[in-house]
């Protein structure tokens, strides 16, 4: 049996965690993966995000207030943990893998089943906590079977000229070659180099999905 996505996302959920815990005050100006992102901006693109999944999840996300940055406040590595906590804690409720999720910066017209919105949630935080990671210049680690599920997102998703609009979640993907590994397959066909800071980093989106 396939694990449940739900299952998968927290497992991802709390590897970031783990890697944001290691942010200290010092750390929030280092640039990050996401051109013109510092660790700061990308850490309250993490936070908001939680929050406006777990609002998603209980039917309030057409509310742009919830999709909202905040600028970090006096302890944004808790800040994160909360958010984190809060949408884990949402999306193991009964019956939320069937309830449509209103996604605002993907579609203002329609919605998308829960399992496939969390789905979205999830390649976010697999790719978010190596930027993390990769912005602290520390090692991420991921379960095979996380690793596994993402590789499989990532290469389900269209790579277009929509890549190349204004505010696209992802940069085109780069070329894949022979032995990648699936965390760097995952990043690659993303766009981002998995040799950063030693390769140019990517602009970075609003949001981090176009859709499967």
């Amino acid at each position: 049996m396939a694990p449940d996505i739900r299952e998968l996302n927290e497992q991802a959920v709390r590897t970031s965690i783990e890697v944001v815990s290691r942010v200290t005050g010092d750390d929030l100006a280092r640039p990050t993966p996401c051109a013109d992102w510092t660790l700061a901006d990308l850490l309250a693109h993490m936070t908001v995000q939680h929050h406006g999944f777990a609002a998603a999840s209980a039917g309030n996300g057409a509310d742009p207030a919830v999709w909202r940055p905040r600028p970090p406040g006096d302890n944004p590595v808790k800040e994160y943990a909360e958010a984190a906590e809060q949408v884990v804690a949402a999306f193991a409720r009964d019956g939320v893998a069937d309830r449509p999720f209103t996604l605002p910066e993907l579609s203002t017209t329609t919605t998308f089943p829960g399992a496939l919105a969390i789905r979205f949630h999830f390649i976010d935080y697999v790719v978010h906590s190596w930027d993390v990671a990769r912005a602290l210049d520390v090692d991420v680690a991921f379960t095979d079977e996380v690793l596994h599920a993402a590789l499989r997102t990532a290469r389900a998703i269209p790579d277009g000229p929509e890549r190349l609009l204004p505010g696209a979640a992802f940069r085109p993907g780069l070329p894949v070659t022979e032995g990648l590994d699936p965390l760097a397959e995952t990043l690659t066909r993303l766009g981002r180099p998995p040799g950063w800071p030693g390769e140019p980093s990517v602009k970075q989106g609003p949001f981090l999905y176009l859709g499967v």
